[in-house]
């Protein structure tokens, strides 16, 4: 059967996901409260340290959405939710200036960032196909589907791995910029940095589920431990 013994594996991660989500929300709704000493604003540092880089070209746009902030590689434009662009709060600074961590990830060839958009379309597809085509292997005992099944949700997993040193490495940039140009002191850093631990642990929680699931998947194939009969 499907639902069964496996499905405790996933209760670890569930709880972290949870956990990782309140902090996150808590978090950033405190410092979000907290006004930045030097008045600027997420749009502001984000042109700032944009400009830094040498990347000029890179326009800032307004998106919808809370914490919807992102870097589109493709379009090459940093998108930056309305708290965050109008906002002068440490926690609007900080999800900014990380935002643009990942353009001048891009900009200098940062291979982890590489390796993470280039699997993007294989992990696209194996959301979609890779449980459909496990479920269907199980039923019809196909041994090809479910391998199949298993090895597009393993790119799934790989996608999630790459991730952490992405996001880890944009704000270590983004900490190490505001503190050097003199746009947050000290005493601001240690809530921005809080800010973006929080918004980190969000990715390693679904890191472990991903990793979690793809041994629940190969547990029940039979692979390691023998069909749930």
């Amino acid at each position: 059967m499907f639902f069964g013994i496996w499905d405790l594996f996933l209760i670890p991660a569930i709880l972290v996901t949870i956990y990782a989500q309140m902090k996150v929300d808590s978090t950033y709704k405190r410092y979000s409260r907290v006004p930045s000493s030097c008045g600027m604003t997420g749009a502001d540092v984000a042109r700032y340290i944009l400009n830094q880089n040498g990347l000029y070209d890179i326009p800032i746009e307004v998106t919808g959405g809370h914490l919807s902030d992102h870097y589109d590689p493709r379009a090459r434009v940093v998108r930056l939710s309305q708290d965050v662009y109008y906002g002068s709060s440490l926690a609007s600074l900080g999800v900014a200036a990380h935002e643009v961590g990942h353009a001048v990830q891009h900009d200098t060839g940062y291979l982890p960032l590489y390796i993470r958009n280039t699997v993007i379309p294989v992990t696209q597809f194996g959301s979609t196909a890779a449980i459909p085509l496990f479920l269907l292997g199980l039923f019809m005992s196909s041994e090809m589907l479910i391998t199949l099944g298993i090895v597009l949700f393993s790119a799934i997993v790989f996608f999630q791995m790459v991730t952490l040193p992405v996001e880890f490495n944009a704000s270590s940039r983004a900490l190490a910029t505001l503190g050097s140009e003199g746009i947050l002191d000290a005493a601001e850093l240690k809530g921005t940095s809080k800010v973006l631990r929080a918004a980190a642990l969000t990715y390693v929680a679904a890191a472990l589920t991903a990793v979690m699931e793809l041994l629940r998947l190969v547990l029940m194939s039979g692979i390691l431990g023998g069909n749930d009969d």
